[in-house]
């Protein structure tokens, strides 16, 4: 098995912290999958404090005998997103895409390559933007073994012949612990623990410092897994922040997801957040 990608080194942790939580939002997820193989997922959102909504409808076919994956996507900013991608045909492990954006409005258009590799010890990602005036090159590396994971990230912009992305990352993983560590720009250092306590009981740690201040972030979190239908989140930060959340499956295909935000520095002044999320699926 291939490592992960460079973005995806110290994913369990940033779940902890991510995941069940919709501070301040009402949320909508809908997915569905018809006999013919197309996936169809809509989603939309209003922001509690501005009112302001947003939705999004994606479809993705896939062609199995081919290997090829046709991904569109329009949301509520009138943008359309389409993607081409050939897995494992041309080589195992070998991921070639193209994706584009439109804005009728605007009239603004984006185009990106992106090319993927995976073998049991690394793992290669790299896309170019389509930009006649110089493209920017992003590319990344990580090599795995034994459990031990490094990795590297850069972007160089031909425009101005420069760098401007320079991440460095080393980790330690195994099926219930992940160690993750990594430099950006040689000015923000970063790490993370995930721990998987038990088979109900997951937990991580977050900590970050930004050379030149003082400005040092902590978090702890966990997810614990009352029943094969419930769970419970909790996370709390250094800015005393206190992060809770409580998910549901309330039937087959219908979760619904309950958390909250409350500002411990200003407990009595409000300000204190709520997320309402329900997914359906069929």
């Amino acid at each position: 098995m291939a490592p992960p990608s460079f973005s995806d080194l110290g994913k369990q942790a940033r779940d902890i912290f991510g995941k069940g939580y919709h501070f301040g939002l009402w949320k909508l997820d809908c997915k569905t999958k018809t006999p013919s193989g197309i996936e169809f997922s809509t989603a939309g959102h209003s922001n509690q404090e501005s009112g302001k909504v947003f939705g999004s409808l994606e479809t993705k076919y896939k062609v199995n005998d081919y290997g090829l994956t046709l991904t569109e996507k329009w949301n509520t900013d009138n943008t359309l997103f389409t993607e081409v991608a050939v897995q494992d045909k041309l080589l195992e492990g070998l991921k070639l895409a193209f994706e584009g954006t439109f804005a009728p409005q605007s009239g603004n258009k984006t185009g990106k390559f992106k090319v993927a590799y995976g073998h049991e010890n690394v793992k290669i990602d790299s896309d170019v933007n389509v930009d006649l005036n110089g493209p920017l090159v992003n590319a990344s590396a990580v090599l795995g073994y034994e459990g031990w994971l490094a990795g590297y990230q850069t972007a160089f912009d031909t425009q101005h012949a420069k760098l401007t992305a320079n991440n460095f990352a080393l980790g330690y993983t195994t099926k219930d612990f992940v160690l993750h560590t990594a430099v950006n720009d040689g000015q923000e250092f970063s790490g993370s623990i995930f721990q998987k306590c038990s088979d109900k009981l997951d937990v991580g740690v977050q900590l970050s410092w930004t050379s030149g201040s003082n400005n040092t972030k902590f978090g702890l979190g966990g997810k614990f897994q009352l029943d094969k239908d419930a769970a419970l989140r909790a996370k709390v930060n250094n800015a005393c922040q206190v992060g809770l959340g409580y998910q549901q499956k309330l039937r087959d295909g219908i979760t619904l997801t309950l958390s909250t935000m409350i500002d411990g520095k200003n407990f009595n002044a409000g300000g204190h957040k709520i997320g309402v999320a329900l997914e359906l699926e069929a």
